[in-house]
């Protein structure tokens, strides 16, 4: 199996697979090898990505929290995060970052309250506003995230700031969105996910190559047989992962895949 990020990872800056890493994929895929998208995007991301590219198969979305099917595009299981927790956490969150803005995501829609001012384009469509930080506990849909998001710390250091605050209860980590701290039910990463997901296909971890690039990504990459950071991987991820490869820009993931299935014809 070969379990891959998106962002920074498998896709280009633009967003875009580049032919060469889809040919790659497709190649591995010919010889039998299983590929898994790995990813902190929810589903509807991963829809807009097979619509691209034609793109099937399984992928672990939201964190570990969802595992769906692309091709069929259903939620074949899901961990949802409780909004009594998700309350605890925001209080907790507000007293230690004072001005932190927050919204739930569900898979299909973002709600956000107002001190949440993040907008990303590509969530255009998907994104609902709550007149208050209230109402966001009052959704009556399963939530796979808290997103909490400052205008005046980066990831790491909000990142900092809710393990000083005594956050606790939940998974904490970030993908690298500007500010933005995504929060997951406890135990919910993309190994745990991706490990019985493989336990029920028979593989072992020493049969999984995976890439990644962002501190959400260690956990995958620790577990795998073999982990791939990539050359523009975030520092700690460099640190504690000790195989490289090239930068997404520079397609790394195909180069990788290349070197081990030869290059698609």
């Amino acid at each position: 199996m070969i379990a891959s990020d998106l962002d920074g990872t498998l896709l280009r800056n633009d967003g875009t697979l580049s032919p060469r890493t889809l040919r790659a994929l497709r190649t591995a895929e010919s010889a039998g090898t299983e590929i898994v998208l790995v990813t902190a995007r929810p589903p509807r991301f991963v829809d807009r990505l097979a619509d691209a590219t034609g793109f099937a198969g399984t992928a672990v979305c939201s964190n570990g929290a969802t595992v769906y099917d692309i091709g069929t595009r259903t939620v074949v299981s899901s961990r949802a995060l409780p909004l009594t927790t998700a309350r605890r956490v925001a209080t907790a969150l507000a007293a230690a970052v004072p001005g932190i803005g927050f919204a739930l995501e569900t898979g299909n829609h973002i709600l956000y309250e107002p001190a949440y001012r993040l907008r990303l384009s590509e969530d255009a469509g998907a994104e609902l506003p709550v007149p208050a930080l209230a109402d966001l506990w009052l959704a009556d849909v399963p939530v796979t995230k808290l997103l909490a998001w400052s205008d005046r710390l980066d990831a790491d250091a909000l990142l900092a700031a809710a393990e000083a605050g005594a956050v606790d209860g939940v998974q904490l980590t970030h993908s690298g969105g500007r500010g933005l701290l995504e929060i997951s039910a406890s135990g919910v990463t993309k190994a745990g996910t991706l490990s019985v997901l493989c336990a029920g296909r028979g593989i072992d971890a020493a049969e999984v190559i995976a890439f990644g690039d962002m501190p959400n990504d260690l956990t995958v990459l620790e577990w795998a047989g073999t982990g791939y950071a990539m050359g523009n991987a975030h520092p700690s991820v460099l640190a504690a992962i000790p195989t490289h490869t090239l930068s997404n820009e520079e397609d790394g993931v195909a180069d990788v895949i290349e070197r081990l299935f030869g290059p698609a014809r």
